[in-house]
C-alpha cells in the first residue's frame, strides 16, 4: 500500500513538473502578443511617413470628419450614386487578399452592388473591417471602421 501511495505522488509530481513549464510558456507567449502588435503599429505608422504628401493629401476630405461624404442621391461623374442604404460606416466588411475577383489585372471587390479597386491596397484593408464612401468631391474612398483616419482613394466599376 505504502508503495503504491508513493507511485501515486511521484506520477503527480512529475505530472505537475511536466505542465508548469507549459503554463509558464503560454502565460510568456500572452505578454509577447501586445509588445508585437506595438511593433507592427510602429512598423506601419513608419509607413504611413513614408508616403509621398500628396497622397496624403488626396485621401483628406474623407479624413476631416467621420460625417463629411456624400449626400443620399449625390453621383459621381461616372454616374454611380452614394445612398447610405448601401454605404457607410453602417455597412462594414471585411476583406481578404485572395478574395474579390482578378478583372484586367487588379483585386476587385464586389460591395453595395459595384466593384470596387485600387492600385494597391494598404496592409490594414486586409486585416479591419472596412467601409466604402463617396467623399463630397465626388471621389469614392474605403475607410477602416475601428479608425477613420485610416482611408484612401479607391475606383467604382
Amino acid at each position: 500500500m505504502k508503495a503504491r501511495s508513493l507511485i501515486s505522488t511521484g506520477v503527480l509530481v512529475l505530472l505537475l513538473g511536466a505542465l508548469a513549464p507549459t503554463y509558464a510558456q503560454e502565460e510568456k507567449h500572452e505578454e509577447a502578443k501586445p509588445a508585437a502588435k506595438q511593433e507592427q503599429t510602429k512598423a506601419e505608422a513608419k509607413h504611413e511617413e513614408a508616403k509621398p504628401a500628396a497622397k496624403q493629401q488626396e485621401a483628406a476630405p474623407a479624413k476631416q470628419s467621420h460625417g463629411q461624404y456624400a449626400k443620399n442621391g449625390q453621383k459621381d461623374s461616372r454616374g454611380h450614386e452614394y445612398s447610405t442604404s448601401k454605404f457607410g460606416p453602417d455597412h462594414h466588411a471585411r476583406f481578404v487578399a485572395t478574395g474579390g475577383r482578378l478583372y484586367n489585372g487588379r483585386r476587385e471587390y464586389s460591395y453595395g452592388g459595384y466593384w470596387f479597386y485600387a492600385g494597391a491596397y494598404p496592409p490594414w484593408f486586409y486585416q479591419q473591417d472596412v467601409y466604402f464612401v463617396m467623399g463630397p468631391d465626388g471621389l469614392w474612398y474605403a475607410v477602416a471602421y475601428a479608425n477613420p483616419s485610416l482611408t484612401f482613394q479607391v475606383n467604382i466599376e
